[in-house]
């Protein structure tokens, strides 16, 4: 059998220049608004090749994507959105909803195979379950985003949504709950509002 290490031989990391560390990070901010260049189906897909390969629990990878792109699709969603949130997505070019999946345990054999017998434990106990659909997933979500930036696209990432409405309608079979809206374009000059500040090492960082 080949493994992953084999398929994808493990190199040296190397440091990131400035520029891409300002793309990612110290410059990024949230966007509000995007150029009128559609995004492309090949553009979305590259986003998830790049965000499936960082690191979850025990590789359990809970969480799923839906890119909705459709006039149509955007208004629906748009229903659902909060008011300071519906015109946002109604104008961006595509849109991602992202969902935890309630039955991701049954990949287990698939993603984590010295694992499988963990399968039906998840299977009986809900509470485990769900919190690791959860917390996975927002660690994913974080990636995620990363990969649109580091694709020279923007993100949108917001709360304020009806989320229940939201999985009746693009998820009516009760597998995946949705718990983020990422509005995703090409940026444009007027495109992010002025960064909030943020904390410094002084107050978050101890060392022992």
């Amino acid at each position: 059998m080949t493994s992953v290490l084999e398929n994808h031989p493990a190199v040296a990391p190397q440091r990131l220049s400035e520029e891409s560390l300002h793309t990612l990070f110290s410059r990024a901010a949230t966007a509000n608004s995007f150029a009128p260049t559609p995004v492309t189906d090949d553009e979305l897909r590259s986003i998830w090749d790049l965000a499936k390969w960082p690191p979850t629990a025990a590789n359990f990878q809970p969480m799923r994507v839906l890119f909705v792109q459709s006039t149509e699709g955007r208004a629906k969603l748009g229903e659902f959105m909060n008011d300071n949130n519906r015109e946002k997505t109604l104008a961006a070019p595509a849109v991602a909803v992202l969902a935890f999946d309630r039955t991701w345990h049954e990949n287990i054999a698939t993603t984590t195979p010295h694992l499988a017998h963990m399968t039906d434990y998840f299977a009986e106990n809900e509470d485990p379950r769900l919190d690791a659909a959860r917390n996975n997933s927002w660690l994913q979500a974080g990636y995620f985003i990363l990969a649109i930036r580091a694709l020279g696209l923007a993100a949108g990432p917001m709360l304020g949504f009806t989320a229940d409405a939201i999985d009746a309608e693009f998820f009516d079979d009760g597998r995946w709950g949705t718990f983020l809206v990422i509005n995703i374009g090409h940026p444009t000059e007027g495109s992010y509002r002025a960064r909030l500040p943020r904390l410094d090492a002084e107050h978050t960082v101890h060392f022992a």
